[in-house]
């Protein structure tokens, strides 16, 4: 997901705030400007979301949203902290995982700036989460092919998963291949590896499996659900040894998540 950076007015605004707090402030005072409280609320939300604290971050989100609703930074990411919540352990079953919210800040993220393409691209997501395939190609396809936008590689992955999703396979493969053009991709090359499979075709799915687990990054390597795809590739072909290094790889990233309590059910049931 794309990361807005925190300015360096970040602990300025901070601190004007906590001086209009305590001095009262007055309501033609440039510091109470309801535009700059948002931005400055904004800026705090980023903060406590580098932090580690997503929840904090919506709250300071929505406060900012609150003070101004033309505000598509801060539309934007409300959005995407809805959607990270359901990347968490629980996943989907998180109640703070609210696809329905992530849409609505997203759309109204674009109603503010059309042209925002990584809040497009984030909607095209959103839809797909929401399993509403045929609207998310229809609306990916025109980003796919828009020469502005500076990172396609996400569109044409979203676009390609949504294709997969929808049962068109061949097309869902030809723009995931598109996709990975970007090889340090690696959901690309995971979703590849589950069209593959879709199609029958384990071989091509263990290699783009291996593609996605061997590219350089912390964030690839501990992708838990492409340890756990490729184990259940390797057991279909019979490679029982690998399979069992899979199982316990997704299993060890965390036994807490839903992925990681299915590698375990799956290792315990691998004969020695």
């Amino acid at each position: 997901m794309q990361r807005f950076p925190i300015g360096s007015l970040f602990l300025v605004l901070v601190l004007l705030g906590a001086a209009v707090s305590a001095c009262g402030g007055r309501v033609n005072s440039p510091a109470v400007n309801p535009e700059r409280q948002s931005d400055s609320q904004y800026d705090i939300a980023r903060d406590f979301f580098e932090k580690g604290r997503p929840r904090e971050a919506l709250d300071h989100c929505r406060r900012a949203i609150e003070l101004n609703d033309q505000n598509a930074r801060a539309l934007y990411f409300a959005s995407v902290l809805y959607l990270d919540f359901c990347n968490g352990n629980l996943g989907f079953t998180d109640p703070d995982c609210r696809l329905a919210d992530a849409e609505k800040y997203a759309r109204a993220a674009l109603k503010v700036d059309e042209s925002h393409r990584d809040t497009k691209n984030l909607l095209g997501q959103i839809l797909i989460n929401e399993k509403k395939y045929p609207e998310a190609i229809t609306f990916l396809e025109p980003l796919t092919k828009d020469p502005s936008f500076d990172s396609p590689f996400f569109a044409w992955g979203n676009l390609g998963w949504a294709q997969v999703l929808n049962g068109q396979l061949d097309p869902g493969i030809e723009s995931l291949k598109k996709a990975i053009t970007e090889p340090r991709f690696c959901v690309g090359h995971y979703h590849l590896g589950m069209a593959y499979e879709r199609k029958g075709d384990l071989t091509a799915a263990e290699h783009s499996l291996t593609n996605a687990l061997e590219v350089d990054s912390p964030e690839c390597k501990n992708l838990q659900d492409a340890w756990q795809e490729r184990a259940q590739v390797r057991m279909k072909l019979g490679k029982l040894a690998d399979a069992r290094a899979d199982f316990q790889k997704c299993r060890d990233i965390s036994a807490e998540t839903l992925a990681g309590r299915a590698c375990a059910e799956a290792l315990a049931r691998i004969p020695q």
